[in-house]
């Protein structure tokens, strides 16, 4: 019997000492639940007048681009520059075969030489023409009174009538000849105004083969640069062909795709005769807009450029990256894109060290000193002094907890 109480004896011996050391444990702290506070960086809110930075890219295009072209067909005698070749005003720059060159020029001349001993040869016979003239109407008004005189004598039939008929054909064949020399000095001044007009062809061909023959060694007209050499010495060309071209690099435009946003802007500070500035990202150039092309296509207009200090390192073709800053802006604040959370909200510090959600209108970027952008934004909410929050957090919400952060500088130091 006792044997088989044993059991339930220890049973209810571990159940009392369960008890026993439940009621004499000491009881456990509490533990309080504390609110995390995320820590972020922050920029006191300083609206200024800034002038917002519109990136594009440019086009570096050469419109005063000039191209030489052979002024008559042979052969290309020399050409001394090469393709990117500097040269300054004056410099030759291909010159023709003169074997070419004379040929045509002596032809030219020797036509206005004919022409004009023609003219004086005319004039001669005008000259003689004039004083024949005054002589045979000697001779008819002798031969009237001579026609006269055998008229009478036959009337007294002191002659025959042989004499009268001879007297008349002496007659005729004097007022004839006065009218063969009337008409020859009649058409004179019509020969004469032929061969004047002629001559006047002659020597239009004849400047005009000087002219080629001038053109046949040609210069630099300024100091430029060569490009696209068509030709080298011992080529035959014909006249009009392409030869080489130049440009001179102080007169290069950029050509840049304004959107139409924005182009309106430019375009209304040109009218208003503002200097709309730009310059290239890396800084080595600077330019200003003088105007905007004619055409325009949906993506905006080109705004064409022009330097304002040498074209260091620019060649036509160029694709150039330009910052075109825009008319300043009034009242505009600039912050970091990590401050901005979709296209028109940021989220400023509060008091109570609590983030706040603050609709923001974008009115561009503006250009840092190390190259980056800062986003423009304008509100009437962010007054002089608010704490902007710079930190994006993937977590921001309305009201999270949090706390101002030391600066990447600090910590460095």
């Amino acid at each position: 019997m006792i044997r088989r109480l044993v059991p339930v004896l220890i049973i209810v011996l571990g159940l009392g000492v369960f008890q026993l050391l439940r009621m004499t444990s000491p009881e456990p702290d509490s533990v309080e639940q504390t609110e995390r506070a995320w820590p972020v960086q922050v920029m006191a809110a300083a609206p200024a007048s800034l002038r917002p930075a519109l990136p594009v890219y440019g086009e570096v295009t050469a419109p005063d681009l000039m191209t030489v072209t052979a002024s008559v067909s042979g052969q290309v005698a020399e050409r001394p520059v090469g393709e990117g070749q500097a040269v300054n005003e004056g410099d030759l720059l291909v010159a023709m075969a003169a074997a070419d060159v004379q040929p045509p020029l002596k032809q030219a001349r020797a036509e206005v030489a004919d022409i004009e001993a023609q003219i004086r040869s005319e004039q001669i016979r005008a000259e003689t023409d004039r004083q024949a003239l005054a002589r045979e109407q000697a001779v008819r008004d002798s031969a009237r009174r001579q026609l006269e005189r055998t008229r009478s004598l036959q009337g007294n039939n002191l002659t025959s009538r042989r004499e009268v008929d001879n007297a008349r054909d002496a007659l005729e064949q004097a007022e004839l000849a006065v009218i063969l020399r009337q008409q020859a000095i009649a058409g004179r001044p019509a020969t004469l105004a032929s061969l004047e007009a002629r001559l006047q062809r002659a020597e239009a061909a004849l400047a005009a083969a000087r002219r080629d023959a001038e053109r046949a060694s040609a210069t630099a007209p300024f100091t430029g640069i060569v490009v696209r050499v068509e030709v080298a010495a011992g080529d035959r060309v014909t006249a009009g062909t392409p030869l080489l071209s130049l440009y001179q690099p102080a007169a290069v435009e950029i050509r840049a795709r304004i959107p139409s946003p924005f182009a309106r802007d430019l375009e209304a500070a040109l009218a208003a005769g503002e200097s709309v500035e730009a310059v290239s990202e890396d800084g080595r150039n600077r330019f200003r807009l003088v105007r905007f092309a004619g055409e325009s296509d949906p993506r905006g207009p080109l705004g064409i450029f022009r330097l304002q200090d040498d074209a260091a390192g620019l060649r036509p073709g160029d694709m150039v990256p330009v910052v075109v800053f825009r008319p300043r802006l009034e009242d505009v604040i600039a912050v970091p894109y990590s401050a901005l959370y979709g296209s028109d909200s940021l989220y400023v510090m509060t008091d109570e060290k609590r983030m706040h959600r603050v609709t923001v209108d974008r009115v561009g970027q503006v250009l840092r000193e190390n190259g980056d952008y800062d986003a423009l934004v304008r509100s009437d909410r962010l007054n002089e002094g608010v704490r902007i929050i710079t930190t994006h957090l993937p977590n921001a919400i309305e009201g999270l907890r949090v706390s101002v952060a030391k600066a990447p500088e600090a910590l460095a130091e």
